[in-house]
């Protein structure tokens, strides 16, 4: 059962992933807090609206966007980080997207700080901050910023992807001004700047998150151990060499052909259009060459 879950898991894609672990820390924590009646559990995770509390819990910046308050709080982020996860992916490879998505967290989360701690009418408001709005923000407006003039359908009005971003960006504003959720509204607006910005600056060529892109990777190689690969006995081959190399290239050509003509379908129609087979093939190809 384990091993079919996580072979499951690795076939998705890393918003699908994102989305995943998402509900997962979601089901969990309701699960604790309900049955087991420790409603302080998000307390170690959530961003607190204090400066001085945040410095005792730091990674707070990070797990703050692995919570909600909510079934629907939890729904709508993920329902937006799904399709807009999905037009992400098919411009960009999966690490850009976890640049932008957590670069847009780490953002929305410093406004919400700078917002708490610099305007006094804020500071008697209890509040903290949890939710993915500001990761999912990120996403969204770089999307929309990325393919301005890119046309979609909502319900039955088409709408270039400037005014979905634009539309979203004014009705945050517009709640910001009438006092609701002003922590939340702070968190989106920092992760809309950063994913506009980056946007921005990618079109002109600039990676503004290559910086975090290779702290995080030097991160992953800090906690991962090498691993040696193991000794292998090596037998006189029966065939003849010549025999042997042939084969083995006729069937490395086949593969390769067979990659290559999937890959292109994927090019013209999708990822979805692919066959089970297909799916799988393509993943077993992948482990293979890793």
């Amino acid at each position: 059962m384990s091993g079919t879950l996580k072979y499951q898991f690795q076939r998705l894609n890393v918003a699908e992933k994102l989305i995943a672990v998402n509900v997962a820390i979601f089901l969990v924590s309701s699960i604790v807090t309900v049955l087991f009646r420790w409603p302080g559990l998000v307390t170690w995770f959530e961003l607190p609206k204090d400066f001085f509390a945040f410095i005792t819990q730091p990674w707070s910046l990070i797990t703050y966007s692995f919570f909600h308050s909510g079934f629907g709080h939890i729904f709508w982020n993920m329902l937006m980080l799904y399709f807009f996860g999905k037009t992400f992916l098919n411009l960009f490879n999966g690490k850009r997207f976890l640049n932008v998505y957590f670069l847009g967290v780490i953002a929305g989360g410093l406004l919400f700080l700078i917002g708490y701690n610099v305007f006094p009418a804020l500071i008697d408001i209890n509040a903290a901050l949890i939710g993915a709005s500001a990761g999912v923000t990120a996403i969204l407006i770089f999307v929309c910023a990325y393919l301005p003039n890119q046309t979609v359908r909502v319900l039955i009005v088409d709408l270039k992807l400037w005014h979905i971003g634009a539309i979203v960006v004014l009705m945050d504003l517009f709640r910001l001004s009438t006092g609701q959720n002003v922590g939340g509204i702070l968190a989106h607006l920092g992760g809309a700047v950063l994913g506009y910005a980056y946007a921005k600056q990618l079109l002109k060529g600039k990676d503004i998150g290559a910086g975090f892109g290779s702290f995080t990777d030097s991160l992953v190689q800090l906690f991962t151990k090498e691993k040696k690969a193991p000794m292998k006995t090596v037998y006189r081959s029966k065939t003849p060499k010549s025999n042997v190399s042939g084969k083995t290239d006729r069937k490395k050509a086949e593969k390769q052909h067979k990659i290559d003509a999937i890959l292109d379908k994927i090019s013209k129609s999708g990822y979805e259009s692919l066959t089970k087979e297909e799916k799988d093939f393509l993943f077993i190809a992948g482990k293979g060459d890793q």
